[in-house]
Formats: C-alpha cells, structure tokens, sequence
C-alpha cells in the first residue's frame, strides 16, 4: 500500500467542540495514571502492600493501554471511528468504580488493566480522528494541542492529587478519576461525529499483521516512533518514581509534591509554546534533536548529583529541565510518524501508543528498584531513555524533508 503524500494539505480546520473532546480523550488516560499517585504510600499503608506492589498498579494501567492501542486502532479503521470509542468509554467508568471500591490488591490490579485497555480507546482513536479530518498544517496545530494536553495532563495531575488527598484520600481520587471518564463519555455522544466513512475503511480480509507490516515499511516512521517512546519512557520513569524521590528523598509535604509538579508542568507548557513558534523557520527534526541534547544533560547531570550525594534541593531543577526538554519532543516526534500512515492512521495511531505505554509499563516497576529512598536507579532509567532517543534521533532517515508535514511542538 502506497504511502500517502505528506505535503498534502485540508482547507478545513477542526472545529473546538471536537478539539476539546479529542483533547479530554488524551487527557483522562494519563489523568487516570497519576492523579493518584501522592496516595501511593497511603494506599500501600491501608492495602498492607510493599513499594513494588504499590507500582504495580501503575504497570497494570500501562499494560492495559499498551493491550488497548493494538486492539482499538485497527478495529477503528474496520469498524469506524465512533462505536469503539463509545464502548471503551463506557468500560472505563465501570472499571474505574471498581478500581475506587477494590477491596484488596488483586482486585485493584485487575480494575487497573480493564480501564487501561479502555482508557487507550480515547488516546489512540482521537490521534486517528485528527487524521481522518485533517491533513498538512492543519493537522499539525490540531495533534499538538491533543499532544500538549496529553502530555501536560501526566505532569499536572499529581498537583491536583496532592491537593485533594487529604480530603477524599486515594480512594476519592480513584472515584474523580471515574467521573472524568464519565464526562468523556458524554463528550464523545454529544460533539464527536463519525470521521471515517465507510469507503474508507478497511476489510476484514486485511489482518492486523499486514496492517501493521504496511505501517512499519513506511521509510521515516520508526525512528520518530522510537523517539517519541523513549521520551514517553522518560516521563514514565519521572512520574512513577516521584512520590518516593519528592517525598521520601527530598522532603517535600504532600502540597509541596503537588507543587513541583505545577511548575515541571509550567516548565513543560513553556517549552512546548516556544517549541511551535519555532517550527516555522526551524525543522521539526532539528528542535528535537535539540531538545534531547538538552534533556541528557539534565539526566546525567541528575544521575551524577544522586550518586555523589549533593544535597538533596539541588536535585529538583535537574528533574525540572529533563521534563521541560520533552516539550519540544514529544509532540513534534509524534506528528512526524502520523503524517507517514494517513491512510492506516488508526493502526499508525495504535503502534505509537502501544509503543509507548509497553515501554512506561517496564521502566515504572524498574524505578522503585533501589527502593523509595534513593533517587539514583530512576535517574540511570532517565537517563538511559535519554541516550537512547538522541542516538536514534541522529539517524539519517529522522526528522522531516523537503516533502514531510508540517508539525509543531508540544
């Protein structure tokens, strides 16, 4: 199957009303992943669970969408846009009142990875509904504000957390959750037509083998697809090991974690803005090569201050700078791959996220190995994402041509 041509470019923009729905559809996942976590220690207390276990919650939500993406992509580009998602939302607010009542450990994990492998509906059928209506700049603009939400959505979450755990708990956390996902479901029914019509889907001769087989061929698309995974990896290793490192390591109240992650959040809203305001003069590829020299300096720099010891204050500001880089990465590196499979976009859509959360569900456990007192084995994972991506990243065929799209921060 013939890659499309990239320049092409829609007339059409993508009204707000949809905007705003495909934004909370990328938001409730991450949301649902680490509005949680300042009650990681509280739940590990009441549940009578050790720090591993604790983060097995975050790793069985991340199974889940990374199971989610492969099986709510393709079905969307068979099936349409529409039925999958108003399914998954549905599923999602069951499997989040579940998860809010969970009794016990391995009832929590089980509610965990239903609603991720719902929740990953809303994230990579959105992505496949911007590419169904849109082409070209357009488009561009469209997935970075999806993106940008997506990507502020895991930072700032936990600010939120911090502030409302003393009053509802984490199992009031659990419940807020619930009732996002209840208010994307609306969402979905009331603003969000049918993008893909039916001459434009696939048969079910056409399995998801050669689906994906056809994706991968496409020349261009795995390195940003690689890109964009490690930097996600990156931010899973952040999140997953915050509690412990804000908290434990450097001393910071339940307020004060929250706050961290306001201005981590801001940092990252920064440098996405500056990020899409540069994209019309610099390439896409190059503002994330850039990027992610930064970032790695940041890492290794953090690496470098837990093994020696320094005092713990001087730890936050390198964490700050690794999660500011990811704004002019994480959006543009995963533009460039959609703007290669328009024509396949919900299984282009599905590898991207699959991508993604299969590598957040192995690096999260992997954080709390040093356990919740040392901040030295989530650096060396931050670190090591880091290199990895900048490696790829200087790949001959990364980045955009002449003929590529025009893509913006996030």
């Amino acid at each position: 199957m013939p890659s499309p041509d990239p320049t092409t470019t829609s007339r059409e923009g993508v009204g707000w009303a949809v905007v705003v729905v495909l934004a909370s559809l990328a938001a409730v996942a991450p949301i649902a992943t680490d509005l949680y976590l300042p009650g990681f220690p509280e739940l590990g207390t009441e549940l009578g669970v050790s720090t591993s276990g604790v983060q097995l919650t975050l790793t069985a939500f991340l199974v889940g969408m990374a199971v989610g993406q492969l099986v709510m992509g393709p079905l969307s580009d068979r099936v349409g846009r529409r039925p999958p998602l108003v399914a998954s939302a549905v599923v999602c607010v069951v499997a989040g009142a579940a998860s809010a009542l969970a009794p016990s450990l391995p009832v929590l994990l089980g509610a965990r990875l239903l609603q991720g492998v719902a929740g990953a509906g809303g994230m990579v059928i959105g992505r496949a509904v911007i590419t169904d209506l849109v082409t070209g700049r357009a488009a561009a603009k469209a997935l970075t504000l999806v993106l940008t939400v997506g990507g502020v959505a895991p930072v700032l979450a936990p600010l939120v957390g911090g502030l409302l755990l003393a009053p509802v708990g984490w199992r009031g956390l659990l419940w807020t959750v619930t009732a996002l996902c209840l208010a994307m479901l609306v969402g979905v029914l009331v603003a969000l037509p049918e993008s893909l019509p039916a001459e434009r889907r696939t048969t079910a001769a056409t399995s998801l083998r050669r689906s994906v087989a056809s994706v991968v061929r496409r020349r261009g698309f795995a390195p940003p697809l690689s890109v964009f995974t490690l930097a996600f990896g990156l931010m899973m290793a952040y999140i997953a090991a915050s509690p412990f490192v804000y908290r434990t390591v450097v001393g910071l109240s339940e307020v004060g974690y929250g706050i961290a992650f306001g201005v981590n959040a801001a940092a990252l809203i920064s440098a996405g803005w500056v990020s899409s305001r540069l994209v019309d003069s610099t390439e896409p590829g190059r503002i994330v090569r850039t990027c992610l020299v930064v970032q790695l300096a940041a890492t290794l720099a953090f690496v470098t201050l837990a093994a020696a010891g320094a005092p713990t204050w001087t730890l936050p500001p390198a964490i700050l700078v690794a999660v500011a880089a990811g704004g002019g990465i994480l959006g543009n590196s995963a533009a460039i791959a959609m703007g290669h499979v328009r024509d396949l976009a919900g299984t282009g859509s599905a590898l991207l996220g699959f991508s993604q959360f299969a590598l957040g569900a192995l690096v999260s456990p992997l954080v709390g190995l040093g356990g919740e007192g040392s901040a030295l084995v989530p650096a060396i994972v931050m670190a090591a994402c880091s290199a990895f991506a900048l490696l790829i990243s200087r790949n001959a065929a990364f980045g955009t041509t002449k003929r590529a799209p025009v893509t913006v921060g996030a």
